[in-house]
């Protein structure tokens, strides 16, 4: 992307109008009109009706621009776009916010007759909050604490509200709440239930015993929710997940609902709305079933979106959230799931997905299982909260036209990380991870391959 030093005639930006047309993925809705206009009103509509103008309001006070969180970035690493600049993005919209929703801004406006918002500068937005993967791996870097993740996450949230998103977001959504299928694959029931079986006749075939994977049981400690694409390509995944389940004694504890069965939650991409109305999905499938529970899958953004949003969304006395790789350390702590030192020979590293290690939330657990279970275990560098994303994260991923970017900007940091390793297993309990980090391995031709915690847990458990 070509940039230039010239300051933009707005005042708003420092990258020239052909730096602003470039945009990475497909509009649903291109030629959107009055889009300045739209873009304002959507924007005092979210203050209006949300507490994100508290936030902004201490941003407007304590960004420091010091632009430490430039060296924390791996897309800015790669590019050095001022754009990729997580500051410089988030400075974009927070000026909206002060010219137009503050008195100070309003008034210094009228008085200089600058600052005004124009198309060019809704461009530019469009542009710079879909480089961002969302990792917020910036925001421990900033001395000010300011969260630029997730003010990338409201610019994109007025601009679906303009009507702007990514097409493939909006596609998959519209299929998840308004399709048949009611997922973001569009996997029948029908064809659920073939696969769900298929799988159980597969595990029966290679480890002797009945397991099951259980629909709509009723009264269970936990309903679970994996990511719908897991059912289609995550095979050994699905069934390393009902193995534990199985050896962890509760096979008759746990159940997947006919009414819903994807975790997957576009909205904490982009829409508070959509975040909200498949969280409340998930909860009333729980409520149907009678569960005490709610069980995610190997999916980092459906747990944390899960995590942190069933209290928020979810009604009174929302049901608890329990992530399957931390349900499974737990067991083994207690004795209830015996796993089989050194089962995998093979070189063995792990991925941190973003949304489940950022925070602190899972990061040693899956370590401690691999370093039980794997022969030749060995850490990136760095890693833990630390860690690089997969470079696909905040939806990304799921953008197909963003491939070239995924792979020579936001995949290439984490290539050269993956190499240095020299591993032959990457494990990544994330669906999103698992095929940005598949496709950067082949764009890149290293000598791995991905797989799931559960994937390995299946080798290694023990069975009575």
């Amino acid at each position: 992307m070509t940039t230039s030093a010239a300051p933009g005639r707005d005042g708003l930006s420092i990258l020239g109008p052909e730096a602003k047309r470039e945009l990475l993925y497909n509009v649903e809705n291109p030629d959107v009109p009055n889009r300045v206009d739209r873009f304002l009103q959507a924007f005092e509509s979210i203050l209006r009706h949300t507490n994100y103008g508290a936030l902004l309001d201490l941003y407007a006070r304590s960004r420091a621009k010091c632009g430490r969180c430039a060296t924390t970035c791996q897309v800015y690493q790669v590019t050095k776009n001022p754009m990729d600049i997580p500051c410089y993005r988030t400075d974009l919209l927070v000026k909206v916010y002060q010219r137009y929703f503050t008195f100070g801004g309003w008034l210094n406006g009228l008085a200089s007759g600058e600052g005004f918002l124009t198309e060019e500068d809704v461009d530019e937005m469009m542009n710079a909050f879909y480089r961002c993967t969302a990792c917020r791996r910036c925001t421990l870097e900033c001395p000010m604490g300011i969260d630029h993740a997730l003010i990338t996450h409201l610019g994109r949230y007025i601009l679906s509200e303009v009507r702007l998103p990514p097409r493939a977001l909006q596609v998959s959504v519209r299929a998840q709440l308004e399709g048949e299928t009611g997922n973001t694959s569009a996997l029948p029931l029908k064809a659920l239930k073939s696969n769900l079986e298929f799988l159980e006749e597969e595990i029966e075939e290679d480890k002797g015993i009945q397991v099951k994977l259980p629909l709509d049981q009723s009264d269970v400690e936990y309903v679970f929710f994996a990511p719908v694409s897991d059912f289609i390509m995550e095979a050994d995944t699905v069934m390393g997940n009902a193995l534990v389940m199985h050896a962890m004694g509760e096979a008759d504890n746990w159940t997947l609902g006919s009414g819903n069965y994807d975790s997957i939650n576009y909205g904490l991409f982009y829409s508070d709305w959509i975040l909200e109305r498949n969280i409340q999905r998930l909860v009333a499938e729980v409520r149907r079933l009678g569960g005490k529970k709610i069980l995610i899958g190997e999916c980092g953004h459906a747990s944390r979106s899960a995590k942190q949003f069933v209290p928020v969304f979810g009604g009174p006395n929302p049901p608890p959230v329990v992530n399957c790789v931390e349900l499974a350390y737990q067991k083994y702590l207690e004795g209830k799931l015996r796993l089989k030192p050194k089962a995998i020979s093979e070189r063995v590293t792990y991925h941190d997905p973003c949304n489940i290690s950022r925070s602190g939330w899972i990061v040693d657990q899956p370590r401690e299982l691999l370093k039980v279970i794997a022969e030749n275990y060995v850490e990136m560098t760095p890693n833990g909260t630390q860690n690089y994303c997969c470079g696909g994260g905040g939806g990304t991923v799921s953008i197909e036209e963003m491939h070239d970017f995924r792979m020579e900007v936001g995949g290439k940091v984490k290539a050269d990380q993956l190499k240095a390793t020299g591993a032959d297993i990457v494990v990544a309990p994330c669906a999103n991870c698992k095929k940005q980090l598949r496709e950067v391995i082949k764009h890149y031709e290293l000598p791995m391959e991905v797989k799931g915690l559960h994937d390995l847990l299946y080798q290694a458990v023990e069975l009575e």
